[in-house]
């Protein structure tokens, strides 16, 4: 098979590491790619959201089947696109249809699809700017922390947790009256925090089957002991320590099997991956959001871990035959650090060179924010590169990436060195 993944991160890197390795590839492309892509498959420099100039590559190229890695895509319709397409209907898209990706794409629309089918999350209220007034006088009935989320797709930055009341209704003025998250946040969602320790858990589904993937344990925040700026993660881990079995067993049947059959009675089609970002209060696993692709760095530990060949996998989907595959896990801890530019969350700086990662030994390097430029590699975003590693448990796994970690060097180069303190 002739295959394209779109996307540029960690993620895609992962995804086209692992496709790389099953005899039924012929050519593998990545758009737009990275600098780790661009040894084991071709890039196209294109858009993720350019249809039209994806369409120009699958017909020029016969590729059978998209691997859709972000969002954006999925929120913005990709695989009704293909399927309304007389010329593209027979390609395989991985990836749910743009009415099941408002799962990501609306909080709101999340949250009404937990309550109609009795998924255990936090209570809410969604605003828009007309809801101003009463939005701040609902701040005043609830207890802190609050927790402000922009409603629309605002690469992971859009949820705010606030201590202060006069500083969260001064921000839900920001996201509303000003724009703060842009479109993104004009509703915003104003939830009950929940106290408890967060996982995430992945599905893939054909619509009518589906497969839990391992779950993984990330780290969000850019500071040791889990302080400061949110980002797009910093790390995580694979399996979770704490995930019994009598807690797994809640998962299946008090969110999965619910969110699976919610699907079919809403009628929302779906081929692909399901992200369910969970917390674990006391006991009781709760949902804290929906994703409609794979997590990243979670990927750089969830994939590693499946022993199955992922076209395989993918193609079942595809076909509706998910039932028909046994998965394999391998019970090793995977673990793995994100390496990221001096300044992220905020600003940093892009084109820096990269050395050493020729000399890793015993870990994966998966690139994120990079480039080839020159026979260079230079970073080419905030998270930079995820070190992956396997281990007998999450301390060993640890102890290589960071060993590894030594070899490489970028200048301002930042890694939280405390991952898995919590565990």
């Amino acid at each position: 098979m002739n295959i394209l993944i779109l996307g540029s991160g960690g993620r895609e890197h992962t995804l086209a590491w692992k496709i790389n390795q099953t005899s039924k590839l012929d050519k593998l492309f990545v758009a737009p790619g990275n600098a780790g892509t661009e040894g084991i498959a071709q890039n196209i420099p294109i858009d993720v959201n350019d249809f039209e100039a994806i369409k120009r590559i699958v017909k020029k190229e016969g590729i059978n089947m998209v691997v859709v890695g972000p969002e954006d895509p999925l929120v913005n319709g990709i695989h009704d696109f293909f399927l309304q397409d007389p010329e593209l209907k027979d390609v395989s898209v991985i990836g749910p249809a743009k009415k099941a990706a408002t799962l990501e794409g609306s909080k709101e629309f999340a949250k009404q699809f937990m309550i109609r089918h009795k998924i255990p999350t936090a209570s809410y209220k969604s605003f828009t700017s007309d809801e101003i007034e009463e939005g701040l006088q609902f701040l005043d009935t609830i207890k802190p922390p609050y927790v402000l989320k922009a409603d629309g797709l605002a690469a992971g930055k859009g949820v705010l947790i606030l201590e202060s009341l006069d500083e969260a209704k001064k921000e839900l003025r920001d996201m509303l009256l000003n724009a703060k998250f842009g479109n993104a946040s004009s509703v915003v969602v104003i939830e009950e925090f929940l106290s408890g320790i967060e996982l995430s858990c992945f599905v893939l589904t054909d619509g009518k089957d589906y497969k839990v993937l391992p779950m993984a344990k990330d780290y969000k925040r850019i500071g040791e002991g889990d302080t400061g700026l949110n980002t797009g993660g910093m790390g995580a881990i694979s399996p979770v320590p704490f995930v019994t079995e009598e807690f797994l067993d809640k998962v299946h049947e008090r969110i999965i099997k619910p969110t699976i059959e919610g699907l079919h009675k809403d009628q929302l089609p779906y081929k692909g991956f399901i992200f369910i970002g969970l917390i674990k209060v006391g006991d009781d696993p709760f949902v804290i959001e929906y994703n409609v692709r794979l997590g990243d760095p979670e990927t750089e530990v969830v994939i590693p871990r499946v022993k199955n060949d992922l076209i395989e996998l993918f193609d079942a989907v595809a076909k509706g035959e998910l039932n028909s595959i046994e998965l394999e896990i391998d019970e090793r801890t995977a673990t793995t650090v994100m390496l990221v530019s001096g300044g992220y969350p905020q600003a940093y700086k892009k084109g820096i060179e990269i050395n050493g990662i020729e000399d890793v030994e015993d870990s994966i390097v998966y690139h994120a924010g990079t480039q080839l430029k020159d026979g260079k590699i230079l970073t080419n975003g905030g998270r930079v590169m995820a070190i992956t590693s396997f281990g007998s448990d999450f301390r060993e796994g640890l102890s290589k990436s960071y060993q590894n970690i030594k070899k490489i060097n970028f200048d301002n180069m930042y890694y939280r060195k405390d991952l898995g303190f919590d565990l």
